[in-house]
């Protein structure tokens, strides 16, 4: 079993985040408790595993004789009751976990409300963990509201989401929200740690604070990454450069300084050939951006005379700003792509794209500070309606918008929209139902015309 698996949290003290133990202990140390949770924050942060401690402590049978308040160790499930141990096999009747994404239109919260009425099998409490609840349909969010505001006595419900913003105010003020946030240095070591005891693995606390960035806060992420080192480690200590060695980190501080220089000139081929020769030596995208980031924040500081000023490239103060903000874009984006290197494609085509942004000479000339000023660019006919398609495109889809800004229009005749790209994963892309339907209707909206959409490779 996979390490992740195998040493997910089974009781509050296994979790790695004090926040959230603290918050558990306390509601929970008396014998009232919500009949509603909200758990929110990004992926990998154990919302899943908490649901599940969760509906152990409720239904663990050792409670049932437990009065008034409870210590700490009272609140813990035991893990060995017939209840404890179904909950964490999976296969109690009882605790029901529903994907949002899946579940979520209105008949299903409807059958869900149907199955609620009835009393629980063996269980003390029923308890439903829906997952990814943001993706309900506004329909199923008010059935949801109804059940959550009379809800029956022996019901729980656990609502987990990685997009608390798309959950609706009346279903979030129904529910006591927890909000996990990024593990700390701190908390990431002591998850690794309590894995690598477990595993037998000998591991420097360097390799595991390098670890640690490479997660980016996830704790799941983290576990597999150390599993992966731990597979090449064959039996030997896991150190800070056996890490390094495994995501190919050591030479990065020559890529950055390259792509820096390919990304000043707005040279994109070279950029693109650096990047290729990169994915072959397995450098990690995500990683490689994040290295980028840091090294254009010391530029940044050094610009205004926090630092030292040791910058190796051409870039301008205004230019380091609005790059770093596209930076942080492409790196949000990476945790989601399915290609991790897609984000960092993006952002060299739009940055090669963009019109150098100028920057004030001098005080003497002006009073105020330094500004980015982007040079209006004139585009007319097909040039025009090609530019205007990728900005309405991204008003519907951020993703296809991206990949339009690597294609160019072929033609436009009034009754077809034909695009040319160099790349045939673009083309691919582009292909696909949902992104051709968004194409369909972002050029329906600028030409009011129902027009056929193709993609050609160039």
């Amino acid at each position: 079993m996979v390490f992740y698996r195998k040493y997910r949290p089974q009781k509050i003290e296994e979790l790695d985040s004090a926040e959230i133990r603290e918050t558990l202990y306390s509601v929970f140390s008396k014998n009232t408790y919500p009949h509603a949770f909200l758990f929110t924050g990004p992926k990998g942060l154990g919302k899943t595993s908490t649901a599940r401690i969760v509906a152990k402590i409720i239904n663990c049978e050792k409670h049932r004789d437990i009065k008034g308040k409870k210590t700490e160790k009272e609140i813990e499930p035991c893990n060995h009751c017939d209840q404890c141990t179904s909950i964490s096999n999976g296969n109690n009747f009882d605790i029901l976990e529903i994907d949002g994404a899946s579940n979520r239109g209105i008949d299903e919260i409807r059958d869900l409300r149907e199955k609620i009425k009835l009393s629980p099998s063996r269980a003390l409490k029923k308890v439903y963990i829906i997952d990814e609840v943001h993706m309900l349909t506004t329909e199923a969010f008010n059935a949801l509201l109804k059940t959550l505001e009379e809800p029956p006595s022996h019901a729980i419900f656990i609502l987990c989401t990685t997009e608390p913003n798309k959950v609706p105010g009346t279903i979030v003020s129904r529910c006591f929200h927890i909000n996990f946030t990024k593990a700390t240095q701190e908390e990431f070591v002591r998850s690794l740690t309590r894995v690598s005891k477990a595993e037998d693995l000998k591991t420097e606390k360097d390799a595991l604070v390098e670890i640690a960035k490479l997660a980016d806060g996830s704790f799941r992420d983290g576990v597999k990454i150390l599993e992966e080192v731990s597979l090449i480690s064959n039996g030997k200590t896991i150190t800070k450069d056996l890490v390094d060695e495994k995501f190919k980190l050591l030479g990065i501080e020559g890529y950055i300084l390259e792509m820096l220089d390919r990304l000043s000139e707005k040279d994109r081929k070279k950029a693109f050939e650096l990047l290729e020769k990169m994915q072959k030596q397995g450098v990690d995208a995500r990683f490689f951006i994040e290295k980028l980031m840091e090294n254009l924040h010391e530029s940044l500081l050094g610009k205004i005379g926090v630092l030292e000023d040791k910058a190796k490239h051409k870039l301008t103060l205004p230019e380091i700003k609005r790059m770093l903000e596209m930076l942080s874009k492409a790196h949000m984006d990476s945790r989601y792509s399915l290609l991790s290197q897609m984000p960092l494609e993006f952002f060299i085509i739009e940055w090669t794209e963009e019109v150098p942004v100028a920057e004030v000479v001098s005080e003497k000339e002006s009073n105020s500070d330094p500004v980015p000023a982007k040079v209006p660019v004139k585009a007319d006919g097909e040039e025009k309606i090609f530019k205007d398609l990728i900005e309405e495109t991204k008003k519907h889809n951020v993703s296809v918008a991206g990949v339009l800004h690597s294609c160019s229009l072929k033609s436009y005749d009034g009754k077809s929209f034909i695009i040319e790209t160099k790349y045939k994963f673009h083309k691919e892309r582009l292909e696909e139902q949902k992104a051709k339907k968004v194409l369909q209707d972002s050029l329906k909206e600028l030409t009011g015309k129902e027009l056929e959409v193709s993609v050609i490779l160039s």
